[in-house]
C-alpha cells in the first residue's frame, strides 16, 4: 500500500493529482516575491503558460529556488510532461537550496520511485528537511515513516511527535494518526513525545 494512502483521508486524497498537492496548494507553497516572479505568477494565473514557463525558466537557470520549484510543477502539466525523470532535477535544485515544498516532493518521489529508484532512506531524509521547517504534510509523512519503520527505525515517540506537530500545523490527518499511534504507546512514551513537541522549533 502506498504511503500516501495511509496518511491522507479519502476526502483529501480525492483532491490530489497523481498523489501530489493540488494546484491551489502548490501555488501557496511558496509565495512569489520580486518583479520577475510576480510576472511569471501573473502569467500562470491568467492561463498564459508559455509566458509563465519562459519567465520561470530564465529565473530557474539563474538559481532562483522558487522558480526551480515552479519549473518542476509546470513540467508536470499534461502538455509538457515527458516523464518524472525530467521533473526531478528541478525539484532537487530547489530542495538543495532549502525550498520546503520541493524537499517534500523530492522525498515523496523517492518513496514512490517516480523518476528515481526507490530509496526510503533518502525519502525520509528529504521529507525530514521539509518537516523541520514546519511543512505540515511532510511532518505527517515523517510520522508515518516512524510508525511503520520506513527509511528510519520504528519509533512511536517520534511518530507521535511528528503527527502532533502536523496536526498543529493544520494537517487534519495528523491528529487522527496521532491518536491511533497513541493507542500503542505507554503513558511515559506519550509524555516524552509531548515534551518533544513542546521543544520543537522550526528551522
Amino acid at each position: 500500500m502506498r504511503l500516501r494512502a495511509l496518511v491522507l483521508t479519502t476526502a483529501v486524497a480525492a483532491a490530489v493529482f497523481v498523489g501530489m498537492p493540488t494546484a491551489a496548494r502548490a501555488l501557496e507553497a511558496g509565495k512569489p516575491a520580486g518583479s520577475k516572479l510576480d510576472q511569471a505568477a501573473a502569467a500562470a494565473k491568467r492561463g498564459d503558460d508559455d509566458e509563465a514557463y519562459r519567465l520561470y525558466k530564465a529565473l530557474a537557470d539563474q538559481g532562483n529556488a522558487e522558480a526551480q520549484y515552479r519549473m518542476a510543477r509546470m513540467n508536470l502539466q499534461p502538455d509538457r510532461f515527458k516523464g518524472y525523470a525530467a521533473v526531478i532535477p528541478w525539484y532537487r535544485k530547489a530542495a538543495e537550496q532549502g525550498h520546503a515544498e520541493a524537499q517534500f516532493q523530492l522525498g515523496w518521489h523517492y518513496q514512490e520511485a517516480l523518476g528515481v529508484d526507490l530509496d526510503e532512506t533518502l525519502a525520509a531524509d528529504w521529507i525530514r528537511k521539509a518537516a523541520d521547517q514546519g511543512h505540515a504534510e511532510a511532518q505527517s509523512f515523517l510520522g508515518m515513516f516512524y510508525a511503520l519503520g520506513r527509511g528510519v527505525k520504528r519509533d512511536y515517540v517520534q511518530a507521535y511527535k511528528w503527527f502532533d506537530l502536523s496536526s498543529a500545523s493544520g494537517f487534519k490527518a495528523g491528529s487522527m494518526s496521532r491518536d491511533r499511534i497513541a493507542g500503542k504507546m505507554t503513558p511515559a512514551q506519550i509524555s516524552e513525545a509531548q515534551r518533544l513537541v513542546r521543544e520543537f522549533k522550526p528551522s
